[in-house]
């Protein structure tokens, strides 16, 4: 599998204007159709220690798994597809890695970090997630939301004490309810969607959609679409601009073309009874 031509991935990662160091840790494989975007969890120690495992580990892990398995099958019992289980099971390698680390050196202690990836095949689109760094779409020029935050603020908005857009002023924002590293195992939240042409995906840590709000991501990727590089550092600047109190990081990556899975003769055929 070779997505090169059909995929356009763009990322930048920028320290913010008030830490000292950048704990955010960005890959794009545009021929492997990988995106992976960790944030390294705020007041933890060797956060971006944590975030340079699990981007990484799922990296080489998803790039295995792409190379040797049949990516055309899909699981019977979690009804997954095999992008799907790659991509989840090298988040939960890279978790137990981070824990037995924290675990084991003493300069690591207590370090985290949240995960956002995104694993492109056969017209779709796998997404996992652990924590509050988000993943966006943008088709038709409407941006919606794809994964909503492992936080105390998004459970107190899913049980009905804060609207979306009064959890969107609120200021305590970063409590993280789930991320990697912190437990010895982890749950990992996947989500499976078609993919049309000309969509863009938008991964980001929360450094960005803290400060910057999601009309605004809108309208700057409307704005500037045609150049994603363009898009990436427009957006950074914005977060700075609103104060950059955090590190930001933000991911692109738009189907230019389709990119069906080619098939054998047998599934074409087998295909007409399905």
């Amino acid at each position: 599998m070779n997505l090169r031509g059909n995929l356009v991935c763009v990322g930048l990662t920028d320290t913010g204007k008030v830490r000292e160091h950048n704990e955010d840790t960005i890959a794009a494989h545009d021929d492997l159709g990988l995106v992976v975007l960790a944030d390294g969890m705020g007041g933890y120690n060797a956060g971006e220690v944590a975030s340079g495992i699990a981007v990484k580990t799922i990296v080489n892990l998803v790039r295995e798994g792409v190379e040797r398995e049949d990516l055309q099958r899909r699981d019977a019992a979690s009804g997954l597809s095999r992008p799907s289980i790659i991509l989840r099971d090298a988040i939960h390698r890279a978790n137990k890695i981070i824990y037995q680390t924290a675990r084991t050196q003493a300069e690591c202690e207590g370090m985290g970090t949240t995960v956002v990836a995104a694993l492109f095949y056969d017209n779709q689109i796998s997404i996992a997630h652990v924590g509050d760094s988000r993943l966006y779409r943008v088709r038709s020029n409407k941006l919606s939301q794809v994964t909503l935050d492992h936080s105390l603020l998004q459970e107190l908005v899913d049980r009905g004490f804060y609207t979306p857009e009064e959890a969107q002023r609120a200021a305590n924002k970063n409590y993280v309810t789930r991320a990697l590293g912190v437990e010895a195992s982890v749950e990992v939240e996947i989500k499976e969607l078609p993919v049309d042409k000309a969509d863009i995906y938008v991964l980001c840590s929360d450094g960005l959609s803290d400060m910057v709000q999601d009309e605004d991501i809108r309208l700057t990727i409307n704005t500037f679409g045609a150049n994603l590089d363009e898009v990436a550092k427009q957006l950074i600047q914005l977060a700075n601009d609103n104060g950059g109190r955090d590190n930001i990081s933000v991911l692109l990556a738009q189907a230019v073309e389709l990119f069906p899975a080619k098939r054998s003769v047998v599934d074409k055929i087998l295909s007409w009874f399905s």
